[in-house]
């Protein structure tokens, strides 16, 4: 439905400084089409580069009506609101969008496409976070292609698997590798047109829909599937399913640099050592021997918070205390574990 040339006004809500704005960022990073626009109640009359250092400079406005000078003809919901539902606020901001004759892109699990059911042609709504048709359970047979499938994991969620996995990828077609970006969240779905939201999907289903995916990109020699969550997060239920639909033949830690908690939880959940963190997901995708162990190339160290050179200290202490490839992709560039997974 997105069409490449549609100019695209990203909504905040509140949260385009915050960790829950991490929508809006990742298309703000990634999306190949313009952007006209940022929307954010608190930061009106700014620019985006006045608080992000990522993505296009382009105007912060206050609410729809004054962003609609900016020629945005798509609203993205950019932000992650407590319990994935929309406040009442965002929900009469749509309404005004809609109305004005914008379409919407929504990655909540909340579905507006039922409260605008009489739109004319060539105005859509495109509720990201829907289950797809006709799925089946796995059978391992993702074990049996003979390519590589790089499965991004984590220490939490929110760490930076899907940026590490964006960056692999471009950094693969770079280098001339026949590489497919494997989408499992709603941002890494609109940045690559295609893959499967993961969390819409019915859990004996999960793996599936994972496995489905993968098949149909037998034909990538380097297949990078996206990661969700982290195994030993309370809440995420992830991992497995991701693990048993790709059977990975190699695993990319993402680590967020000095996180000695979970961020993401509201009661303090230690993080294990890395080198444990990474034997229990190899362990896991092993099964005592049912599948065959992943090789852990490297760990993608998240240090976006840090300056550069307490991001270069953070780097070499991880490398130093775990022996392995430690570097962050953004910072970085990523050819290195691009290498790691080839070689």
């Amino acid at each position: 439905m997105l069409k490449p040339d549609q100019k695209l006004a990203i909504h905040f809500f509140e949260q385009i400084d915050k960790l829950n704005g991490k929508m809006g960022h990742g298309v703000l990073r990634y999306s190949r089409n313009p952007i006209a626009c940022a929307i954010d109640l608190n930061h009106g009359g700014r620019s985006t580069r006045d608080l992000l250092d990522f993505g296009p400079d382009v105007p912060i406005y206050s609410n729809v009506e004054s962003a609609m000078s900016a020629g945005g003809e798509v609203l993205i919901l950019g932000m992650a609101p407590s319990g994935g539902r929309l406040p009442p606020e965002m929900v009469e901001e749509v309404d005004r969008a809609v109305s004005a004759g914008m379409s919407v892109i929504n990655g909540l699990h909340e579905q507006l496409g039922p409260r605008y059911p009489n739109l004319p042609e060539g105005q859509w709504i495109w509720d990201i976070r829907q289950e797809p048709k006709d799925l089946g359970i796995a059978w391992a047979r993702a074990a049996k292609l003979s390519n590589r499938r790089a499965l991004l994991v984590g220490t939490d969620m929110a760490v930076g698997k899907m940026t590490a996995g964006l960056e692999i990828w471009h950094a693969a077609l770079r280098a001339d590798v026949r590489a497919d970006f494997l989408a499992t969240g709603q941002i890494g779905i609109l940045v690559s047109g295609k893959g499967v939201p993961l969390d819409a999907i019915r859990v004996d289903y999960a793996c599936g829909a994972i496995e489905k995916m993968v098949l149909e990109a037998a034909d990538a020699d380097l297949a990078i599937v996206e990661g969700q969550g982290s195994i030993v997060h309370p809440g995420s239920t992830s991992t497995l399913p991701l693990m048993r639909g790709s059977c990975p033949t190699h695993l990319i830690l993402c680590h967020r640099a000095g996180m000695t908690h979970l961020d993401t939880v509201g009661d303090q959940v230690k993080v294990p050592p890395l080198n444990e963190i990474i034997a229990l997901y190899e362990d896991i995708a092993n099964g005592c021997g049912a599948f065959k162990r992943p090789v852990t190339a490297g760990i993608a160290l998240n240090t976006a918070h840090l300056s550069e050179a307490d991001a270069s200290r953070a780097i070499a202490q991880t490398a130093d205390e775990t022996g392995r490839l430690t570097l962050d992709p953004v910072r970085n560039g990523a050819d290195a574990l691009v290498k790691a997974l080839m070689d």
